[in-house]
């Protein structure tokens, strides 16, 4: 089952269990998941990596929101959105650790031979590939800055 067809399936499944937080986060997903179908040339169906990208940046958008809601004092808004990004977390894969992250990050420099700043396109092009879903973009981009310095 594809992660596509498994969003669908745990949506209906939140319509039957009458679970609003959940259906509200998965709903939103599967907009995001029919505007890219539509964008990307008429296909049935996107790959699971795709689909990833997506969720990552839902999840993102919902963390910085929780952000300016815990900023402004609006408790109420920010338990919601902290709900719904539980619920996307579900489907993305398990973040890797700082010191995961800064191992793997050292592993695929010496992978690619990578010796100084001009090769940080290259690093960070395979390291997002890599790691997406996975690792923060910034944390990313931090770590290959100070292991490229």
């Amino acid at each position: 089952m594809t992660l596509q067809e498994r969003i669908s399936a745990d949506m209906k499944e939140a319509m039957k269990a009458k679970d609003k937080v959940r259906l509200a986060a998965l709903r939103d997903i599967k907009s995001k998941i029919m505007l890219a179908l539509t964008e990307s040339g008429g296909t049935d169906s996107l790959d699971d990596g795709a689909v990833t990208k997506i969720l990552s940046k839902q999840l993102k958008q919902r963390e910085d929101t929780m952000d300016i809601y815990k900023e402004q004092g609006r408790e109420d808004l920010y338990v919601e959105e902290e709900a719904q990004a539980e619920a996307l977390r579900v489907y993305l894969p398990k973040p890797l650790s700082e010191a995961e992250l800064a191992s793997a990050v050292e592993g695929l420099i010496t992978e690619l031979g990578a010796t100084s700043m001009a090769d940080m396109g290259r690093v960070m092009g395979t390291a997002s590939a890599r790691f997406a879903g996975r690792a923060d973009g910034k944390a990313i981009s931090a770590l290959v800055r100070q292991h490229l310095a």
